[in-house]
């Protein structure tokens, strides 16, 4: 089995098409750097922006890394607040999005396994 350690530079990965209104997602950890088992996101989001639905056939997890805002569960039809240095999991078939509130909000994470349907848009991914 191979070995290996890589230093990633995530201002430098892919763009992720997941955010609605102001912000950026980009992919850190994902298949294309060679990940299979896990994947992390870096995503800010400006004020009052979201991210698109988003459902995963595996769970995930998040860290808010500044701001606040809050989850929205759609499965479920409820709101869970989040605040700086918040953590939230989703159950994998779980329908949710990522809402920032009025300061806008940073954070990091994303399903585990990787979710191949968020990576469909580029073009050459390592696989």
């Amino acid at each position: 089995m191979k070995h290996e350690i890589q230093i990633l530079d995530g201002s430098d990965g892919p763009e992720l098409p997941i955010v609605e209104g102001g912000g950026l997602a980009r992919a850190v950890v994902w298949p294309g750097t060679g990940a299979r088992s896990r994947s992390l996101h870096h995503i800010w989001l400006e004020p009052e922006a979201q991210t698109i639905e988003l459902n995963h056939p595996s769970d995930a997890v998040y860290y808010v890394i500044e701001g606040a805002g809050a989850v929205i569960d759609q499965s479920a039809g409820e709101s869970h607040e989040l605040d700086l240095g918040a953590m939230f999991h989703v159950d994998g078939g779980t329908s949710y999005l990522v809402c920032a509130g009025d300061s806008g909000m940073e954070l990091v994470g994303g399903p585990a396994p990787a979710d191949d349907s968020l990576y469909l848009h580029i073009s050459n991914p390592k696989d």
